[in-house]
């Protein structure tokens, strides 16, 4: 288990973590199933992702998609997005967008809007900081840990259709929140404000948040294979 608050454990350290996270949190394919083993081994000591990695292992795929399509894809409190939650579907969140290409760029890659995903999706920050550059994923994730920590209280506040309470993904949250500093001041009361008022409402497109930046170096969301 890694306490970067606590210790001041370099970024770097939680690299693992990252990298299985990032995995574990795309949708299910029979690819990712079949490489639990590997993902695994990344981290085999870590108490918060075992009854992900045996949830993966014992349950049927297409159950799984269905679960997660319910879970990341159909419900907003849910959203792997980072800036939705402090900005909705708004002009302000277009330039938070920028910030990431930015940040991605200066590490030396860039963002390939082909993909046709957003630069601040979570599993894409994680493969980042995880492969890349660690410190800048590292102030992208604590620039946005109100964000982080509302994902975390949806996923373990989940509610199953059998009357139990926790989506099995909260596991990956709870991985990841435990390499974070925990929240204060300002954070806490961001979650808070998040928890009643929930994100912003004013609904414009996304179009034209940044020209598309297509280089040899990209970074495609989830992490290598």
């Amino acid at each position: 288990m890694f306490a970067f608050a606590r210790t001041r454990t370099r970024p770097d350290a939680v690299r693992p973590v990252w990298a299985a996270v990032s995995v574990l949190l795309e949708y299910p394919t029979a690819e990712l199933v079949s490489s639990v083993d590997v993902i695994e081994s990344l981290v085999p000591d870590n108490a918060h992702l075992a009854p992900l990695f045996a949830h993966l292992r014992r349950t049927e795929l297409r159950a799984l998609q269905q679960d997660y399509v319910a879970t990341f894809d159909h419900t907003r409190k849910c959203a792997l997005y980072l800036t939705y939650f402090a900005y909705g579907d708004t002009r302000r969140r277009g330039m938070a967008l920028v910030q990431f290409k930015e940040t991605y760029r200066a590490a030396g890659v860039e963002w390939d809007d082909a993909t046709g995903e957003l630069p601040d999706h979570l599993c894409a920050v994680l493969q980042f900081g995880a492969t890349v550059d660690a410190e800048a994923a590292w102030q992208l994730l604590t620039d946005h840990r109100a964000a982080v920590e509302m994902l975390r209280l949806a996923l373990t506040g989940w509610r199953n259709d059998d009357g139990t309470t926790g989506s099995p993904w909260a596991a990956a949250l709870l991985a990841l929140c435990d390499t974070m500093p925990d929240l204060k001041g300002d954070e806490a009361d961001a979650v808070r404000r998040l928890v009643e008022e929930g994100p912003p409402a004013e609904e414009v497109g996304l179009e034209g948040y940044g020209a598309p930046l297509i280089s040899p170096a990209t970074i495609p969301v989830g992490a290598p294979r």
